[in-house]
């Protein structure tokens, strides 16, 4: 083996079945650029094909760049997708290492068991792949490496964060498409692991067994000074969190004189008991908040183990509205819905005046708290990994038929999104040109949900 390695870093195409939002954003793979910018260089050379942008096939970067080790990153949704690559790789090169990581190989290793992958990794992603690429070096066997999948093994997360920034170059040539709806162009940064709650249908927190740590802010500060892009999408789990480190981040924006604009995922109970908060980071950037809104039932939000009420969505909801933060709210549409039930999310939402909802059926994902609960009344297979996305109706519908119920999830989305005043204030927001954009894009999504009406799964 040559002293100084090729490696390719790929990132998936969603399978054509998968209800994909790649329509309406493309985020930046910041997983592998962390892989890169945590790779000695005198070590290997690593290249990043996105796959999502590029229009050639698998085949032509292999041939091209005839790589030692392939890595790939994977959702529930990519696992078909990334043993049929493996497949490829292996036909046209077998000496070539096959590694496969993300979120669902930390969580369901067992789910991407092939003859044509070598490496599963299921735990410290940087500090594995960096032990795969000196065994590779070493002409060594990569079977049963510390982090990686073994049957039986346990393997120990390191609850820290110490690692070197992404390196953001190694996508120089993608980042000008890297969006998120209309945040665009649209940079990540994550400023902690995990998720301190415990709502039982999120995946999140099993990825890092529960637990949950912080970066330094000085840390964050120095990263955010070198990114280009003025939109930020801050990726943690929960950002609004802690009221002591939010406040630390807004001195910290001031001192250095950062001037961005902030899009994070946050909590309706933080929102309404931290209006302070919350209206000193609009003025330090804040932007818009994804919050997990998740029902009109509280009976739902207890059942969720959500620890939040209606009374708190309601008053997040305002609070936002006051200091012109925009809210992406997303909603769980449990298998018990009636029709009375999707007309009362639309009353609710538009009696809010909410502009944007993301309507998802509820999707016990394997490896969840609780899949369990749910697995005797599934209706595709575990296998189906392209239709576990959380848009597809994985769960028999108890008053209507699954054709009945998605045509209520189209019409409550449509209803809600393309009301005459909402497009009136998104165009004055936002523009024609993004606004089109959205509606060019939202138009794939609903002709894939169109079709699931026509076929009736």
């Amino acid at each position: 083996m040559e002293n100084r390695l090729r490696i390719l870093l790929l990132r998936p195409r969603p399978p054509k079945e998968t209800i994909g939002l790649q329509h309406v954003m493309i985020c930046e793979p910041l997983e592998l650029e962390y892989l890169v910018g945590n790779i000695d260089k005198a070590k290997a050379s690593v290249k990043i094909i996105d796959m999502i942008l590029e229009k050639k096939p698998i085949e032509f970067f292999i041939n091209k760049y005839k790589p030692h080790i392939v890595g790939m990153t994977a959702y529930i949704t990519h696992v078909g997708a990334v043993k049929e690559m493996a497949r490829k790789i292996k036909r046209l090169s077998n000496q070539t290492i096959t590694v496969v990581g993300g979120v669902h190989a930390e969580v369901v290793p067992e789910d991407f068991i092939s003859k044509y992958i070598d490496c599963i990794i299921c735990s410290n992603p940087v500090e594995t792949f960096n032990k795969i690429i000196d065994r590779v070096r070493a002409g060594v066997d990569t079977k049963e490496i510390e982090g990686t999948y073994v049957k039986g093994k346990k393997h120990i997360r390191t609850s820290s964060y110490n690692i070197l920034p992404p390196d953001r170059g190694s996508v120089k040539k993608y980042r000008k498409k890297y969006y998120y709806m209309f945040h665009n162009p649209c940079a990540l940064i994550k400023t902690s692991l995990g998720c301190p709650y415990t709502c039982s249908f999120c995946f999140c927190k099993e990825i890092t067994g529960g637990k949950y740590f912080a970066r330094k802010i000085d840390e964050v500060m120095e990263e955010l000074e070198s990114i280009k892009e003025r939109e930020i999408y801050i990726v943690d789990d929960d950002f609004l969190f802690n009221e002591d480190r939010l406040n630390l981040f807004c001195d910290e924006l001031e001192k250095r004189n950062i001037h961005k604009r902030f899009l994070v995922y946050g909590r309706a109970d933080f929102i309404a008991s931290h209006e302070k908060v919350i209206g000193r980071l609009s003025r330090h950037g804040l932007s818009a908040v994804i919050v997990g809104v998740e029902s009109v039932r509280e009976k739902d939000l207890k059942d969720f183990n959500k620890r939040s009420s209606l009374e708190n969505n309601e008053k997040a909801i305002r609070i936002l509205q006051k200091y012109g933060i925009e809210l992406y709210a997303t909603m769980i549409l449990q298998p018990d819905f009636t029709k009375k039930d999707f007309r009362q999310i639309e009353d609710y939402i538009i009696g809010l005046n909410v502009s944007f909802v993301n309507l998802q059926p509820l999707t016990p994902l394997p490896g969840t708290e609780i899949y369990d609960d749910y697995k005797d009344r599934i209706l595709v297979s575990r296998k189906d990994y392209a239709m576990w996305d959380l848009a597809h109706i994985v769960l028999e519908p108890k008053y209507m038929s699954i054709r009945q119920y998605y045509y209520q999830i189209i019409k409550t989305y449509a209803r809600i999104v393309l009301r005459p005043d909402n497009i009136i204030k998104m165009l004055k927001k936002y523009g024609i040109k993004e606004v089109a954009k959205m509606w060019w894009g939202s138009q794939f999504v609903s002709l894939q949900y169109i079709g699931k009406i026509i076929r009736g799964r």
